[in-house]
């Protein structure tokens, strides 16, 4: 199975946003490169908003273009196997967290977002992924800075978007 395929069926198998997850499978149905950052025509992402339970809190990146508070993730690479490796490496390479995992049962959340051109539109797979105990985080280039917050923290700090995918990760915990 490739990427494509694999992307295909985790949208199949998500469950809820009904319209908006055929949105994206109609996307990737009209476009065969719509997985890749080339494909201009709007393109599908992977993310993961990274939780630490113990701790009830949530660590966000400070996006270096955007200049706003968001979760780890971006563009799938060519190495990427399956969307959830891909939102898993961009979760680590962003937060610099090694040992992540992946909350099971897939995604939780689906986020359609305007982007800067040339594209329009990034069709976000959003995932949650679990910090270990003592997890150090790191700022990448990509970041202009890297914090936790608090989960009561997040709507003051981030958009709705943010907002909801910290509240579907909670409610799959």
């Amino acid at each position: 199975m490739n990427l494509y395929d694999d992307a295909v069926l985790v949208l199949k198998e998500y469950e809820g946003q009904d319209e908006l997850r055929q949105a994206y499978l109609d996307h990737l149905a009209a476009h065969p490169d719509g997985l890749w950052k080339a494909c201009h025509a709007d393109h599908v992402t992977a993310s993961a908003v990274v939780v630490d339970p113990g701790h009830g809190r949530v660590l966000l990146t400070l996006h270096r273009k955007l200049r706003m508070w968001l979760q780890m993730g971006g563009h799938c690479e060519p190495g990427d196997a399956t969307l959830a490796a891909a939102a898993l490496r961009e979760a680590t390479e962003e937060s610099g967290i090694p040992g992540l995992t992946l909350l099971p049962g897939g995604p939780v959340r689906l986020d359609r977002h305007a982007i800067p051109a040339p594209c329009h539109w990034h069709f976000d797979v959003q995932y949650a992924a679990v910090a270990p105990p003592g997890a150090a985080h790191a700022v990448s280039d990509e970041s202009l800075d890297v914090r936790w917050f608090a989960y009561d923290e997040v709507a003051d700090v981030a958009d709705e978007s943010v907002v909801h995918l910290l509240e579907a990760a909670r409610a799959r915990l």
